[in-house]
């Protein structure tokens, strides 16, 4: 026992020193036409800028799913106005450089990484990337299949295809049932014309973040940026909206599958980012998945890799999933489980430990320039708040047992739970009608 508390005591040691050495860094902010750019020094010689455009799938309507996914790919998969597709992939291997996007439910990102001797090689391709990509129609129609067949497989993984169904039924209605990757049928009627139009719609200053990680005066970076910004309209104020999930009543829906075993998946509420039960909850879920984990597998052998965890973003929520050939066993001890948490809350040497982890674990993760950036632009975008980046550990320390206990019984009440596989091995009636149906989640918002 003492020798996992001196353990403890020097992870904790270990990331405050981490924090201080990253104040004395002195990460800021600043604004160049009209955009804020979030700058923090690294340290090394590793140059990571990253571009945000906000919305993600508030951006587009169902019916065009796949849309952004498509023209963030083709920023760099169908060259620039300067430069054709091997041209500009040959100048980034040249210098062993990367430039490439992808878009998720809450944003799209455009990131260049290279040592810092090549950024005024690699900076104009990626200015090119961003303001004056070609949208070539034979590549257009590359990247497309590629993209089709991606959709093809995905379907055909069971994990991926029980989290797509779940963000279907649950969402339902709302801009979070759309699927960034779209459908086949979406992507096959898209054409380059159509794509470049939406990309020229939603490339504002009033979208973007933009992020640097690098050693870099202060002046070089406003200049470079101020001058790829010169041709990008400013548009109008654009603020990502944040929806609450609310479960009023527990649900199941299922899908017959021919699969080896059945997949199951649950989503019920979440705390939105920038709200105070927001660090208490992620705590909590990462506790309850390491117990759900020891219980279904370890416990009762009803699956090899359940999961829990807690999914943020604009509509955050959390989630469980299984594999399992028993699926009536495996809903009766998640009840059993959940009910023992709200009834007697989280022990405090679970709480204490758990924020050692996960403090050592964030930094850890944000060892290197890339994650840095992710997470700065992530925290701006979902949090308006970049900052909390830097100050997370802080927060994180002042948590106490019973908030972190108090968030979990807060917010996990009535579920969206889904299926798929043989229906005849499932009673829908231990979903719907198990422990957990209490009454409706006591979360008013």
């Amino acid at each position: 026992m003492k020798k996992i508390k001196l353990l403890g005591l020097l992870a904790i040691a270990a990331i405050i020193g981490a924090g201080t050495a990253k104040a004395q860094n002195k990460p800021y902010e600043t604004i160049v036409s009209g955009v804020k750019v979030i700058v923090q020094p690294s340290g090394n010689d590793i140059v990571v800028v990253q571009t945000a455009i906000k919305g993600g799938v508030q951006n587009y309507p169902a019916e065009k799913m796949g849309i952004e996914s498509m023209a963030i790919n083709a920023l760099t998969e169908c060259g620039t106005l300067k430069h054709d597709k091997n041209t500009f992939k040959n100048a980034l291997d040249k210098v062993s450089a990367q430039v490439y996007g992808y878009d998720t439910k809450d944003y799209a990102l455009i990131s260049m990484n290279c040592i810092k001797s090549d950024f005024n090689t690699v900076w104009p391709l990626y200015a090119e990337a961003i303001t004056q990509p070609a949208f070539n129609p034979k590549e257009f129609e590359r990247i497309k299949q590629d993209a089709i067949n991606n959709l093809k497989s995905n379907d055909a993984q069971p994990d991926a295809a029980i989290d797509k169904y779940a963000d279907k039924v649950a969402f339902k209605g709302r801009d979070y049932a759309k699927d960034p990757d779209g459908t086949v049928a979406i992507l096959q009627a898209l054409t380059a014309a159509e794509t470049k139009a939406y990309y020229n719609k939603i490339l504002t200053r009033s979208r973007m973040v933009i992020v640097v990680v690098a050693d870099l005066p202060r002046a070089d970076i406003e200049a470079k940026i101020a001058a790829m910004l010169a041709g990008v309209k400013q548009g109008t104020p654009f603020t990502p909206k944040k929806e609450f999930f609310r479960v009023y009543k527990n649900t199941f829906s299922s899908e017959k599958r021919d699969l080896a075993t059945n997949y199951v998946e649950g989503i019920t509420s979440g705390p939105a980012p920038g709200t105070p039960d927001y660090n208490a909850f992620n705590v909590a879920m990462r506790i309850f998945a390491d117990k759900h984990f020891l219980d279904i597998r370890t416990n009762n052998g009803l699956s090899y890799a359940p999961q829990a965890w807690f999914s943020t973003g604009t509509t955050a929520t959390a989630r469980f999933s299984v594999s399992t050939t028993q699926p009536d066993k495996y809903i009766a001890v998640f009840d059993k489980l959940v009910d023992g948490i709200k009834s007697k809350g989280f022990a405090n040497d679970e709480v204490a430990n758990m924020k050692v982890t996960y403090l050592t674990g964030f930094y850890y993760k944000n060892e290197t320039n890339e994650a840095q950036a992710a997470s700065l632009i992530s925290n701006e975008v979902l949090h308006n708040n970049w900052m909390r980046s830097i100050t997370l550990v802080d927060e994180v320390k002042k948590l106490t047992t019973a908030q972190v206990s108090d968030a979990f019984r807060k917010y996990i009440g009535n579920i969206v739970w889904v299926y798929q596989g043989d229906t005849k091995k499932v009673n829908p009636l231990l979903f719907t009608n198990g422990t957990l149906n209490k009454g409706d989640n006591p979360v008013s918002h």
